[in-house]
């Protein structure tokens, strides 16, 4: 009985594998192929708003887009095609990382974890593949941002819940589960990107959508390895606690953190955005007289599929001999590392030739950079939400965290129409001060955490 209070795994320990339930690996399977969809996608979005979608001869099918843009306008003033597509693009990634604190709500209280991870996936399923078609790009959109809200705002907390809250494994579950985040998200723009370059784009967005119903089906398959939580009410389940003055603290610093960690998400997501863009206009793509298609670069940006195992093993090692940093300076570290990639892009004026453009090994370093520290921040950060938020409210604060990949996002786009006004140098700096004036906040963070005392935790249903 006191496993089931403290939120341990309701799975055997003989079932463990490498150490950790198998659940683990059915929602890190799940995640690859969510990631492959959903990356591959993304990495095509931009590129197909400002080569194809927003051309005249295209952007005259799109159902309701004129609206759209006199919407978006209203607020911005008149936008080019590439401001538009950016700006869009912005509006895209943040709503789809602000549903999830809704998508929480309902799995914890209404629909269950389980009901809600697969209508979600449904949706994404159909939005990807309605993005085949011209006309209902639009429609694709809302689909993919609602989808997206109930899929991840449900599969992510099941993570923490097959852990003990003191359980040191947690940390390196996040971890696992990221590796396969990052496995999808390598794959994913790399066969996305082929197939639109070499057969056409909405073949590209229709292997996107083969991608989630795969991912649907290994959750589907796996879930009686999962933890079995219903829709939770409180007013009719006497059983479930209500929250205490520590859970009304610990909610109240996760909200504050959100708006911090945002800094951090405005240059990340500026990686998705605009770079894209800064790439075709400043970086030499060619390989031995082979020109690599922009998407790739998002492949080459899931690098922490080979830097997680490293810093595995080095946090271990630092652990064994009691020096392995806390969570918030970790996360700090992170925020330190990203604003130094980001700002190595500015100076690549120094290594570009005769036409302005630099060479494609400039990018590896950034991303080599960039990822170690995306590595030491993002999965962090998800376990710093699943430690201290009280277990009855577990999807909803992760919905919370992902509120500031929201606003991040929403940021990188209103900052990306500053790429067409200033130079390169300045635009990336602008985005390595904000990543960085982030990690010395966190720290300030860290400090208030040590007064907060433990939230109370809750019974899960059998």
């Amino acid at each position: 009985m006191a496993d089931r209070f403290l939120g341990r795994s309701c799975v055997s320990d003989k079932t463990d594998v490498f150490g950790h339930p198998r659940g683990v690996f059915v929602l890190a399977g799940t995640e690859v192929w969510d990631r492959i969809s959903f990356q591959g996608m993304q990495a095509l979005l931009v590129l197909y708003m400002v080569h194809a979608l927003l051309l005249p001869g295209h952007i005259e099918h799109v159902l309701g887009f004129a609206s759209y843009r006199a919407f978006v306008e209203r607020f911005t003033g008149p936008l080019s095609i590439d401001a538009l597509a950016t700006q869009t693009f912005g509006i895209y990634v943040s709503l789809v990382y602000l549903t999830p604190l809704a998508g929480g709500v309902i799995g914890d209280r209404l629909l269950g974890r389980r009901n809600t991870v697969v209508l979600g996936g449904m949706m994404m399923s159909a939005g990807h593949l309605l993005l085949t078609f011209d006309a209902s790009f639009l429609i694709a959109i809302a689909l993919l941002i609602v989808g997206a809200g109930l899929f991840r705002g449900n599969l992510t907390p099941q993570m923490g819940e097959l852990y003990d809250v003191k359980d040191r494994r947690r940390d390196e579950a996040f971890q696992i589960y990221a590796m396969a985040l990052n496995i999808g998200a390598f794959l994913g723009p790399l066969t996305t990107a082929s197939l639109a370059t070499y057969v056409g784009w909405h073949v590209g967005f229709g292997f996107a959508g083969i991608g989630m119903l795969v991912g649907l089906a290994i959750y589907i398959g796996g879930s009686r390895l999962l933890p079995k939580r219903e829709a939770l009410k409180i007013v009719e389940n006497p059983a479930a606690p209500n929250l205490g003055r520590g859970d009304w603290r610990a909610l109240a610093f996760l909200f504050a953190l959100a708006p911090v960690s945002s800094l951090f998400w405005i240059a990340q997501s500026q990686v998705w955005n605009t770079y894209n863009l800064w790439v075709s206009d400043h970086v030499d793509m060619h390989i031995f007289g082979w020109e690599m298609p922009i998407p790739f670069l998002q492949s080459i940006d899931a690098a922490p599929v080979v830097l997680i195992p490293l810093v595995l093993a080095w946090w271990r090692w630092q652990a064994k001999r009691g020096r392995e940093p806390g969570d918030f300076v970790k996360a700090a570290l992170g925020c330190f590392i990203f604003a130094a990639g980001t700002w190595w892009l500015g100076f690549a004026y120094v290594a570009a030739d005769a036409h302005g453009r630099a060479p494609i090994a400039w990018l590896a370093v950034f991303h080599l950079v960039s990822n170690l520290g995306w590595v030491y921040f993002a999965p962090t950060l998800i376990a710093i939400y699943s430690r201290m938020a009280p277990p009855s409210l577990n999807a909803t604060m992760y919905g919370v965290y992902t509120l500031s990949v929201a606003l991040g996002a929403f940021i990188s786009g209103r900052l990306g129409s500053l790429y067409e006004k200033v130079s390169p140098y300045e635009f990336w700096t602008i985005h390595a001060v904000i990543v960085a004036a982030g990690g010395v906040i966190i720290l300030f963070f860290g400090l208030a955490a040590r007064r907060l005392p433990r939230a109370t935790p809750l019974p899960q249903s059998s």
